[in-house]
């Protein structure tokens, strides 16, 4: 009776089980072995990157006006923009100059696109970047309250309307 031993087969599986359990010698390369001893694959793994910008965070970059009663949204807007409206007490014309302050304060450079008032009321449109980010911020109304709509995109759109959509 002839015995033989196969010593190939088992020195492979002890590569691959020393290697499983001690982990590789290089970090992010593993090694795995079939076959006969002189045959090695070797494979790197990379770990994973994300491979989009996500943008900016353009909720971030909008004031909230002072003595806001209600905020809506935000709501999408075509070329990756977001619409935001706040219902604001206080006098029309004080609540749109006020939110011109905020917006310089929070680093966007404001274009008076119009403006006016009276007695009774008032409102402004600013046109406006914070480095590549437009943005259009409309305000007004009459009495002891205003409306405000602000739209902001990570870079002037097609279109730069901003209304009240609610």
């Amino acid at each position: 009776m002839k015995r033989s031993v196969h010593t190939g087969g088992a020195a492979a599986a002890l590569l691959v089980l020393l290697t499983a359990c001690n982990g590789s010698p290089n970090p992010g390369t593993s090694t795995t072995t079939t076959g006969p001893p002189t045959k090695t694959f070797t494979t790197t793994v990379s770990p994973a990157t994300a491979t989009g910008d996500p943008g900016p965070d353009l909720r971030s970059l909008i004031p909230t006006p002072a003595g806001t009663a209600r905020t809506d949204g935000p709501d999408p807007l075509p070329d990756n923009g977001i619409h935001l409206h706040f219902l604001v007490n206080g006098s029309p014309t004080d609540v749109v100059n006020a939110y011109q302050t905020a917006l310089e304060a929070a680093r966007w450079s404001v274009t008076v696109v119009s403006s006016g008032g009276d007695a009774q009321g008032g409102g402004a449109s600013y046109a406006a970047t914070n480095g590549p980010d437009y943005g259009v911020f409309t305000g007004g109304g009459s009495g002891a309250s205003a409306d405000v709509d602000a739209c902001a995109w990570p870079t002037q759109p097609t279109n730069t309307g901003c209304g009240h959509s609610r």
